[in-house]
């Protein structure tokens, strides 16, 4: 990233995180504990792969995303959330209560309307639970 852009912090947040497929990976990645190329394809978004790899080649270079590879291979390979990506965490909370009031709760599935009860009702908690659960996730997989 040029040096230009990073003259406001607005604008260098926006510029990382401006577009949504970044901040619906870190969701998956996060909330979701998806952490393959074929799961991040499968989210109901449907990320076309090239503007996929793409993210993710963007997200590893800034620091978002690291590998986790056990085997060495390709086949193995895994992403997952570095703590600069953690930090995005609260953006994406804060993303998610500006709109959900705007969708029919007819229109939510099981876990969305759980999901929305339990983020509404202790916002802190549910952040601090969803980081502790993804933290296990990842002790799991790195036991292999």
């Amino acid at each position: 990233m040029q040096n230009n852009e990073r003259t406001c912090a607005i604008a260098y947040s926006i510029n990382l995180l401006g577009d949504k497929w970044t901040l619906l990976i870190l969701r998956d990645v996060i909330l979701h504990q998806k952490s393959r190329f074929g799961e991040f394809q499968n989210s109901r978004e449907k990320i076309a792969s090239n503007i996929l790899t793409n993210r993710l080649k963007m997200m590893l270079e800034e620091g978002f995303l690291e590998f986790l590879d056990p085997a060495a291979t390709k086949k193995s390979r895994r992403y997952i959330a570095t703590a600069k990506g953690m930090s995005v965490l609260p953006i994406i909370i804060e993303l998610y209560l500006f709109s959900i009031d705007s969708i029919e709760q007819e229109n939510l599935d099981d876990a969305q309307k759980k999901f929305k009860k339990e983020i509404t009702q202790n916002r802190k908690r549910l952040v601090q639970k969803r980081k502790a659960g993804y933290e296990d996730f990842l002790c799991e997989l790195k036991k292999g």
